[in-house]
């Protein structure tokens, strides 16, 4: 596969050009086309990143046959910031669909509506309980459930409030929330058979009827995120009322099983146990039902009655949409398209969806080895290292460092619990949380932290999987399949991919052994962070799998993905980038800064034909993929090859295409993981980027907006302007940093720590000048400044 030229900059910058710009102006829905003096929480659109992308040439050969387009799966619900509990809609039928990725319950394209939810649930919402459904008339029980088609021009979500309109059943449903309750409201037709179903999951659990206004439940399945128990009470008497569950037993029938159902019953224990209350209503008639949960019936209900004492909906609705205001308040913009703004503080809203609050200080939580205990700080879930971990707990650093702080403490307080530091899906990047903060001035007991740290990277029994291997011979070898099947494979080592991922990890190991004087631990892990250069193959020009002798994995073809062999989830393309340590270092294994450069360019531009599906591998330019983790940061690595303006067009490219450019104006490339792809359009869409999470430098992009206006902790402000900025003025010409001409793409956070200004100058045109000097080159491992920063 050979290199494309210089001349191919030409299809790059084509990427961003006016026409397209004024193509997604065009389409925009109607409802963000707001007047620009509205505040973020106005404007923010929580439908968006629930919807998939729909432009052929975006998504590549995904999805694999039988699968949906991945969506940015985000949720629509009604939460505060990073709640654990989210009154959220519930359209996809997880019980009854093949796993496609993660069990998201909502998906906006499809058309019928299955249930509510009122609790926490792992990660993506998926395994919130109870399900809570609105039917008039006939019902079906669980996992069935009685679906109803919705009227989308009638779906409302905003920060802290969602609603829709059952037209199969004639009701309007609100939703709302605090931080520990949910508040649901139901307005009825007329109807003798106006019914309420509530249920548990598969796993089952078991449901009372306390009285004629209070149902509960324990579940069995439930983890720790807001408590296995819950307390749901009604704003209306019921008289008519009943249990339900999956019948005992193996025996299917001829449909899905069969079921029990018990008019009048008032417990129930089983799989998918559930009660149903009926009322005769009028027209227009409401229903409320608040609900909490807790690690005991009687902390569910405390938070009841401390958070929902009453019946209010409007006043909880607003109290929820003032949090939310408090926080996306913190950074304004101005300038830009009305669409823009609304996807800036839509993805800024979905940034703030990890971690989750478990406990606020004082409360009673289920630790990690399931002992109930008492929070003696704000504890948080853990981090979804893989995914957030590489942008999204820069941008909480940036707004929320109280918030990290617990957060750091939570998973300092995990680690001691298990043993280990907690890791996510691969890699072990939980020093880059660290690391970063502890450079962003944030206090911690970062001396404390470090034994947990260190021994991840050490301990061969801990959770670095194939660790002996790496730490002996310098990478991971792989596995051949027998018979060579087609990719993507799922099975392997990742070797390759998690040989780069640990060498990223090890250098941010070497920085913070440097911090604390530990000059042994700095020299071993700065020599393991070079790792990354002993699965590069000189001669294809790639990063490539090895078996146990050494030799390199044959056939081999870059543009292949992997789910888990030689590769994670991405293919030899677009893991070659995986060392944001040290840019300057891959730049030399590729042949120096002219080679470095054509082998960018041929990344951006040569076309993505896989034989393999990926469904993973969405948001295409060329062979990037925005929709997954592995190659995020690349547009940015222009910065370091003397060509920044190509990083200019690709950011304003990729903000373009990547984020609501479907029909429906929601569509993200792929996942968003928590808050990771969103964090990116944040950060970008101001202008900087951070590439290395554990360093304190910023590569600089291209600014969408013409003034942004952060709110950074200790009252500092960063301020950031852009003169003659538009679709067609994406280029910097100039810049300086608090008055000061600023040549250099990045910048530190010392230069900001105190409060700044940025100011650009922009036009349509490369300034091919500025920023392009190899002295303006950002610091990497290879840099003598870049060892132990």
């Amino acid at each position: 596969m050979g290199m494309a030229s210089i001349d191919k900059w030409s299809e790059l910058r084509s990427l961003a050009s006016p026409c397209a710009i004024l193509l997604m102006a065009t389409t925009m829905p109607a409802a963000i086309a707001q007047a620009p003096s509205l505040r973020g929480v106005d404007i923010a659109n929580p439908l968006v990143g629930t919807a998939p992308l729909d432009r052929q040439e975006l998504i590549g050969n995904a999805p694999p046959p039988g699968e949906p387009v991945y969506s940015g799966q985000t949720s629509p619900g009604a939460r505060l910031p990073h709640s654990s509990v989210e009154a959220a809609p519930m359209n996809n039928n997880i019980a009854l669909t093949y796993p496609n990725g993660v069990p998201t319950p909502y998906y906006y394209t499809n058309p019928t509506m299955i249930g509510f939810t009122g609790g926490g649930g792992q990660t993506y919402g998926g395994n919130a309980e109870p399900v809570i459904m609105p039917v008039v008339g006939d019902w079906s029980a669980a996992p069935a459930y009685s679906q109803a088609y919705y009227d989308k021009t009638r779906e409302v979500a905003a920060p802290g409030y969602y609603s829709v309109y059952l037209d199969s059943f004639k009701t309007k449903v609100e939703l709302t929330a605090t931080r520990w309750a949910s508040l649901m409201q139901f307005s009825f037709p007329q109807s003798e058979r106006s019914n309420i179903l509530l249920n548990l999951l598969g796993h089952g659990g078991t449901i009372e009827l306390i009285d004629d206004h209070s149902i509960r439940g324990i579940s069995k399945g439930r983890e720790s995120i807001d408590g296995r128990y819950f307390v749901a009470e009604f704003s209306r008497p019921f008289t008519k009322f009943g249990t339900f569950r999956r019948s005992p037993g193996d025996d299917r029938g001829w449909g899905i099983g069969n079921k029990d159902v018990a008019p009048a019953s008032r417990s129930i224990e089983g799989d998918y146990a559930g009660a149903y209350v009926t009322y005769q209503t009028r027209p227009g008639d409401k229903v409320l039902v608040r609900m909490a949960h807790g690690t005991s019936y009687e902390q569910a209900t405390r938070r009841l009655r401390q958070e929902l004492p009453g019946w209010d909906f409007s006043a909880v609705r607003t109290a929820a949409r003032s949090a939310w205001d408090r926080l996306l308040g913190r950074v304004q913009v101005s300038g830009g398209t009305a669409k823009q703004r609304s996807l800036f503080y839509s993805t800024l809203f979905q940034s703030f969806a990890s971690p989750r609050l478990i406990a606020q200080k004082g409360e009673r939580f289920t630790d990690s080895n399931g002992k109930v205990q008492v929070a003696t700080h704000d504890r948080y879930g853990p981090v979804p290292f893989w995914d957030t971990g590489r942008n999204q707990i820069v941008l909480l650093a940036l707004m929320e460092p109280d918030v990290v702080q617990d957060i750091m403490q939570s998973e300092y307080e995990m680690a001691q619990e298990k043993g280990y530091m907690n890791t996510s899906f691969h890699g072990d990047n939980a020093v880059f949380l660290y690391l970063g903060a502890w450079k962003r001035g944030i206090p911690f007991d970062y001396a404390g932290v470090w034994p947990y740290l260190r021994k991840n990277a050490t301990d061969p029994k801990g959770p670095r999987d194939y660790l002996a291997e790496y730490d002996r011979q310098g990478w991971i070898a792989d596995i051949v399949p027998q018979g060579n099947p087609s990719p993507p494979y799922a099975g392997g080592k990742a070797g390759a991919a998690t040989t780069l991922e640990y060498a990223w990890d090890d250098h941010a190991l070497a920085d913070y052994a440097g911090r604390l004087g530990k000059t042994e631990d700095q020299h071993r892990f700065l020599q393991r962070a070079g790792n990354y250069a002993n699965v590069f193959d000189q001669l294809t020009g790639f990063v490539r799998g090895r078996t146990a002798d050494g030799k390199w994995i044959a056939p081999f073809d870059p543009q292949e993905p992997y789910y888990n062999f030689m590769m994670k989830e991405a293919s030899g393309w677009s893991t070659l980038w995986l060392a944001p340590h040290d840019v300057k270092g891959l730049m030399t294994l590729l042949g120096g800064r002219e080679a470095f450069n054509a082998k960018l360019d041929a990344f951006f531009s040569t076309p993505y034909t896989p034989k393999g599906i990926c469904r993973d591998c969405t948001g295409l330019i060329g062979q990037y993929v925005h929709g997954n983790q592995p190659d995020q940061q690349v547009p940015y690595y222009y910065d370091w090859s003397g060509q920044p303006w190509k990083t200019q067009a690709l950011v304003r490219r990729i903000l373009n295409d990547m984020y609501g450019s479907d029909a429906a104006g929601y569509g993200y490339a792929g996942m968003d993981d928590q808050g990771a792809t969103s964090s990116w359009y944040v950060m970008s869409a101001m202008g900087f980027y951070p590439v290395d999470p554990s360093s304190d430098v910023y590569m600089i992009g291209s600014p969408i907006f013409d003034h942004v206006r952060l709110e950074m902790g200790g009252g500092k402000l960063l301020e950031i302007d852009a003169r003659n900025n538009s679709a067609a003025n994406i280029y910097i010409q100039s810049m300086t940093l608090n008055g000061k001409r600023w040549t250099k793409p990045w910048f530190r956070h010392a230069d900001i720590k105190n409060g700044a200004r940025i100011s650009f100058v922009m036009g349509p045109k490369p300034n091919r000048t500025w920023g392009s000097a190899p002295a303006a080159m950002a610091p990497s491992m290879s840099d003598a400044a870049g060892r132990g920063e």
